[in-house]
């Protein structure tokens, strides 16, 4: 117990007693913290969402271990959104972090008064509804010559995957590649023999509709930017891009606010998005018509989420920072102008001057601080114009989707931005266009834009625990399991077919049990569950013995499949990522970058 009082309350200031979010009196937790915790500690008292209130979690304090930071993959694999935002900051956290190491041993030297690892308790999913899983594809499964990289493997590790019940994969379909050549110059040819290559192996596919720049961060060796002829018209014309308060561009999309302006050589950026499903449906109709393709995932923003690039490592950013809001380029801000006039308040058609920088703690800026002026008449009337613009996108572009891939199922990705989500405000949550805070759910309004057009809903960060990610990096008051819960349940009340994935590189037991846990949870006596999910990623890594092992387990259990048949394996202790020496080449660009 004593032990366990050195990590942060969850708790709220309130009248009468230490309370939840949700009511509930912690009084004798709350003197337990004041009876054995240090004076430091007992002032960082924080919120806790109400939806692990209502799971009974008040006792659990925030603390997390960095495991899943041993399992991340840098080079030559996807970094994706939740991954992303971890790499340089966690990377600093390690280091910061660092335990005492037996050099004999190349093992934590483990104190008198430290808890073992908790015995991982696994629920018996025999007989439970069937979850079909799917795994993403290598980034660069199609490389820069429009060719598939290394067929003979990706074969390999296909008919590997069949082997063990898995139901597809998921590829992205790069506008860069395809659309390379010139204005509606589409080459689909690689693209189709790996679909043949998939077909023959009895998978199913998920396609991406990816209008996004693959790449550009730490690590990567896969970088496919958006189409030249794209860029070339950025250059002309910048404001075609996302832009921050001190006006610097991000190349890596559109923004939506050239969806109807005919500025792409005498097209919209709607036009093109159609121009180019409609050609996909066309060149590919066998494998709709076979049913081999079983999903479209449209493409909505950054990293193919429905979000702003408000945290771009290259221009600085750095986990946990709040980020900055993307609505500089002249087409928002004129939008942003008009609302504000037809308002009856001129003076509202500017963004906010004191939301901060990139990475800035909430209560360093007047917007995001306690009762700061996110909660303002202004403040409110500039976030909803904000997140509604992020809607009007989504259902622009998911509407277009609809009609060019009728009677098919489509799906769009929505990210799961968990750091600071125990402070008020969510500050980036904010900045990324989610209207979400301690008092407003942000997420049913675009559940119902996805419902409106019959799309599901795929959310990230699956296997993420609150506990682990608290104990490395306290700071950044993350609760992704709080923020799973809510999205998850804003969704289904909303009518709308769920899905996930991992934010991050996932190999052992305890972060599946968790994906398996939200795939399919217990307490909901409604049956709810998952309609799919997508595992990140096909990988050397993956394809180890003990990772495939447990891998196999995995999918066995998503299924409702009996394990009972598998050899019992204890899970081998995870390595200390600082002295793993397999990840020293990549902790090493990941550490210089987070003291950039």
């Amino acid at each position: 117990m004593a032990a366990s009082m050195q990590r942060s309350v969850v708790a709220l200031h309130c009248s009468g007693g230490v309370r939840s979010t949700c009511g509930r009196v912690l009084s004798r937790y709350a003197v337990g913290v004041r009876d054995t915790a240090p004076a430091q500690e007992q002032r960082r008292v924080f919120r806790v969402g109400a939806a692990r209130c209502a799971r009974g979690e008040e006792g659990n304090a925030p603390g997390c271990s960095g495991r899943r930071f041993e399992s991340m993959r840098v080079s030559g694999r996807d970094v994706s959104a939740d991954r992303r935002r971890f790499l340089g900051g966690m990377a600093l956290s390690v280091t910061l972090n660092r335990p005492e190491v037996d050099d004999r041993s190349r093992r934590p030297v483990v104190e008198d008064n430290e808890e073992p690892e908790e015995e991982v308790v696994e629920r018996d999913y025999t007989g439970t509804k069937h979850v079909p899983i799917f795994v993403m594809l290598p980034l660069g499964v199609i490389n820069c010559r429009n060719q598939i990289d290394n067929p003979e493997g990706l074969i390999n590790d296909l008919n590997a995957l069949k082997r063990i019940g898995v139901d597809g994969v998921m590829v992205d379909c790069w506008w860069g590649l395809v659309e390379a050549k010139g204005p509606k110059m589409y080459d689909w040819t690689a693209y189709r023999n790996l679909f043949n290559a998939v077909r023959e192996v009895k998978l199913k596919l998920q396609v991406v509709m990816s209008f996004h720049q693959c790449g550009g961060n730490v690590g990567d060796d896969a970088y496919i930017p958006i189409p030249q002829w794209v860029r070339e018209v950025g250059k002309e014309n910048p404001d075609i891009f996302f832009t921050n308060c001190k006006g610097k561009r991000n190349p890596e999309c559109l923004t939506w606010g050239v969806d109807e302006e005919r500025v792409l050589r005498g097209r919209t950026a709607l036009e093109v998005y159609y121009d180019y499903m409609k050609s996909f449906r066309q060149e590919m109709s066998e494998f709709f018509d076979d049913e081999t393709i079983t999903e479209i995932e449209v493409g909505l923003g950054p990293c193919g989420e429905l979000r702003y690039p408000s945290y771009p490592q290259t221009q600085g950013w750095i986990f946990p920072g709040i980020g900055e809001f993307q609505c500089y380029d002249k087409y928002l801000l004129k939008s942003l102008k008009e609302t504000a006039e037809a308002h009856g308040h001129i003076h509202w058609g500017k963004p906010p001057s004191n939301a901060g920088s990139y990475n800035c703690k909430p209560q360093d800026t007047g917007f995001f601080r306690d009762r700061g002026d996110y909660d303002s008449y202004y403040g409110r009337f500039f976030l909803q114009w904000y997140s509604q613009t992020l809607i009007d996108h989504g259902d622009r572009v998911l509407s277009i989707a609809k009609t060019v891939f009728e009677g098919s199922k489509i799906a769009s990705k929505i990210s799961g931005i968990h750091w600071w989500y125990q402070t008020a405000s969510h500050a980036p949550e904010l900045t990324c266009g989610y209207y979400n805070t301690s008092y407003r759910d942000g997420y049913s309004s675009i559940a119902q834009m996805f419902a409106k057009n019959n799309a599901t809903f795929n959310f990230t960060c699956a296997e993420l625990l609150t506990s682990e990610l608290n104990r490395h990096c306290p700071q950044a008051m993350a609760d992704p399991e709080g923020l799973v819960s809510l999205v998850f349940n804003s969704a289904w009340n909303a009518g709308v077919k769920v899905a996930s994935e991992n934010a991050l590189s996932c190999y052992d037991r305890r972060g599946y049990n968790k994906i398996l846990e939200n795939s399919k949870p217990e307490a909901d006596s409604t049956g709810r569950s998952l309609v799919a999910f997508t595992y990140l990623r096909l990988s050397p890594e993956l394809m180890e013995d003990d990772n495939f092992f447990e891998f196999t387990r995995f999918v066995r259990r998503l299924q409702g499949k009996s394990i009972a048949d598998l050899p019992v394996v204890v899970p081998k202790p995870k390595k200390v990522p600082q002295v793993a020496k397999k990840h020293e080449k990549v902790l090493k660009p990941l550490i210089c970058a987070s003291r950039m």
